[in-house]
């Protein structure tokens, strides 16, 4: 098991040196599904990279829940994970400031929310970045209960996994499935080189036109 965070958290550390655009980019030539682009930061601007804890939001007419929502996958979460949320709600909050404070405690990235969030200026006062479909002030009492937490859930279409990678930025969102984050980090690696070298010949002089040539329609094509 240590063996398999450790190739995480180095898979983490590569992720945090690109952006979404490169991994979306990265994804689309590995035809693989995993950008979201419903969601915003609603909070402070600042990039979240990490490791998947996952939580599902239900009506409270579908069930109870003995704990407040979120509350078990900010104490299951480790330091730099990232808490991602299926709410699918934008008129009741699905996470909110104390929820924000206990995760700023255990060190955790951020928090992406499919549905809505509250107390949006407590999270920038904590500079806490939270991505979410919008904010209300509206309470998630008596509306919304956890149905469950570090199981799958589906973000927009995307179906994401506990232990799953994700990276969040002013450009947008991208999941990465676990069993696919080397290959796509590293084709995600090789299109930021290429990416660098045009920015490069364009400092350079070399007009625009001809570096973002015929090749540039073709450059996410595999070998």
């Amino acid at each position: 098991m240590g063996g398999i965070n450790l190739t995480q958290d180095k898979l983490v550390d590569r992720l945090s040196k690109l952006d979404t655009c490169a991994v979306s980019d990265a994804l689309d030539s590995l035809e693989l599904k995993g950008v979201v682009t419903s969601l915003k930061s609603v909070s402070v601007r600042k990039k979240i990279v990490g490791r998947i804890v996952t939580v599902k939001l239900v009506s409270a007419e579908q069930g109870s829940s003995k704990r407040h929502l979120g509350t078990a996958a900010v104490e299951t979460a480790s330091n730099g994970d990232v808490i991602v949320v299926e709410h699918g709600r934008d008129d009741v909050a699905g996470w909110g400031g104390n929820l924000c404070v206990a995760a700023v405690q255990r060190n955790i990235s951020g928090v992406i929310i499919d549905g809505a969030c509250r107390d949006v200026d407590e999270m920038c006062d904590l500079e806490f970045p939270v991505y979410a479909r919008s904010q209300v002030p509206t309470t998630a009492r008596g509306r919304i209960v956890e149905q469950s937490f570090n199981e799958r859930i589906v973000i927009a279409d995307v179906e994401v996994d506990p232990s799953d990678l994700v990276i969040a930025d002013g450009s947008g969102i991208a999941f990465i499935q676990s069993s696919q984050a080397e290959v796509v980090i590293s084709t995600a690696e090789r299109i930021v080189e290429k990416e660098a070298a045009m920015a490069k010949a364009i400092r350079e002089g070399k007009p625009v036109s001809e570096v973002m040539g015929k090749d540039y329609e073709t450059m996410l094509k595999r070998d």
